[in-house]
């Protein structure tokens, strides 16, 4: 479903930041990277995504057989990949429910499917929101505007459940979570998985891991992967650092 080969991106000043790597990632499955800070774990994801702040210099990503740097910003997204940011924008004035009804109108009219009605867009937020545990007053509020940190989470992957990517990048999804939250998000992520589907966890902390379980592990160290495993692996990190 999802291949990089050999991929190397550079800052927009030329400071090289991922230097070689590769990943492959196939249907209904979950996988998590690790490392520590400065390893190029959110470039990964920003560059996938296509922020312009960031230069592939070589290499390619594949997804579902095209060539994902070749497209734009929007249509990486309506062809089935998601990215929850590691801190989500704050956009006032623009309602929530406002943003997700313009973003799966978009994307239905880009792979040409049907609208969905007033009746079934209500019954599928109201679906996702019940699964995360948000009340109503989260569909008229800006969209994370005023939100604390664990709120602007659960809203990425509210926006997750309502456009139902093929492929989530969560880049640091259990930040800034309590106990709670965190289980919360993890069931919502738990939920809307299936086997057509895929996430990325990318994450410092086991903790994550111990409720939205991967079956494959990576440590990315100096922009590239260094090492790969099961979910062992994970709790080896967690026990001894990264010097494993």
């Amino acid at each position: 479903m999802f291949q990089i080969k050999n991929l190397y991106a550079s800052l927009a000043d030329g400071t090289e930041i991922l230097k070689g790597l590769n990943l492959s990632i196939g249907k209904g499955e979950i996988h998590a990277i690790m490392g520590p800070n400065g390893a190029g774990k959110s470039t990964l994801s920003k560059v996938i995504a296509g922020h312009p702040g960031y230069k592939v210099t070589s290499g390619s990503v594949e997804f579902f057989g095209k060539n994902l740097l070749e497209l734009s910003v929007s249509e990486r997204a309506n062809s089935g990949f998601f990215i929850g940011f590691q801190y989500p924008l704050e956009i006032a004035g623009l309602g929530n429910e406002e943003f997700l009804r313009a973003a799966i109108d978009a994307k239905h009219k880009a792979l040409n499917l049907p609208k969905l009605s007033e009746n079934e867009f209500k019954e599928k937020m109201a679906s996702a929101m019940q699964l995360l545990k948000m009340d109503s007053r989260y569909k008229e509020r800006g969209l994370n505007e005023g939100f604390s940190g664990g709120e602007k989470k659960r809203n990425e992957i509210l926006q997750m459940a309502i456009l139902e990517p093929a492929l989530a990048f969560l880049d640091e999804t259990d930040s800034g979570l309590d106990v709670d939250a965190l289980r919360i998000v993890a069931n919502g992520i738990n939920n809307l998985m299936n086997a057509e589907r895929s996430v990325v966890l990318i994450t410092h902390y086991q903790r994550l891991l111990d409720y939205a379980k991967p079956q494959f592990v990576h440590i990315l160290i100096n922009g590239k992967i260094a090492r790969s495993g099961g979910s062992e692996l994970a709790l080896e990190v967690e026990k001894s650092g990264y010097a494993c």
